[in-house]
């Protein structure tokens, strides 16, 4: 299965922005857009320093990149999701970030049951939870209302799981989500909307990208 495997923060740099991909980490300052280390605020690679002014196709293609990154998510995947989009009534892109929030690994990040998107594909991978009862390992599920999300008994022991119990005690989850820290166990209420998404996210770029 294809993934990304260099370093997380190159991205973060890359969209000038953070994509919270690492955790904890993205809160402290050892963030690689907020260090002082000498180079670390501008772009990656050898020409990081000299990008001027961006194109019309080249907004569009860093608003597709960005997106791409922070659900963890490749080019024919991706490109898959906004087909899939387009054939839902309503707007493309709106349903676009509604299908990538109720990815698996998305849900649960969302619920708490993991420090980050890409931890959250780990553990699942890892068959760390249940969907409805049943172990499940792949990512990219796509939840519905009435679904139910638990931490497997034998996960629950683990220090990982009991950590991730104890600081999210006071997490606000979105509104679609129902989350029981004691039991370490979820719901998805009804299917996400796009208030949902507090992402700083210009959608209709990728339709425009996507349209030519």
């Amino acid at each position: 299965m294809a993934r990304y495997t260099d370093a997380s923060c190159k991205l973060c740099r890359r969209e000038q922005q953070k994509l919270f991909l690492k955790g904890d980490r993205c809160y402290s300052p050892k963030c690689a857009l907020t260090t002082t280390t000498f180079g670390r605020k501008n772009t990656p690679g050898q020409h990081g320093r000299t990008m001027g002014k961006q194109s019309e196709y080249g907004m569009q293609l860093r608003e597709k990149q960005k997106v791409k990154r922070i659900y963890g998510v490749l080019e024919k995947q991706f490109r898959s999701y906004f087909k899939m989009a387009e054939r839902k009534p309503g707007q493309a892109g709106e349903n676009l970030l509604i299908i990538l929030e109720s990815r698996l690994d998305n849900v649960v990040y969302r619920m708490g049951f993991a420090s980050s998107r890409k931890e959250a594909r780990q553990l699942v991978l890892h068959n760390h939870y249940t969907l409805n009862g049943k172990k499940v390992n792949i990512p990219s599920l796509l939840v519905k209302a009435g679904d139910k999300i638990e931490v497997t008994g034998k996960s629950m022991k683990s220090p990982k799981f009991k950590e991730l119990q104890e600081a999210n005690q006071d997490k606000v989850v979105p509104d679609f989500l129902s989350v029981d820290f004691n039991k370490m166990e979820g719901s998805v209420l009804t299917a996400p909307t796009r208030a949902n998404i507090d992402i700083p996210i210009e959608e209709r770029l990728i339709v425009e990208l996507y349209s030519k």
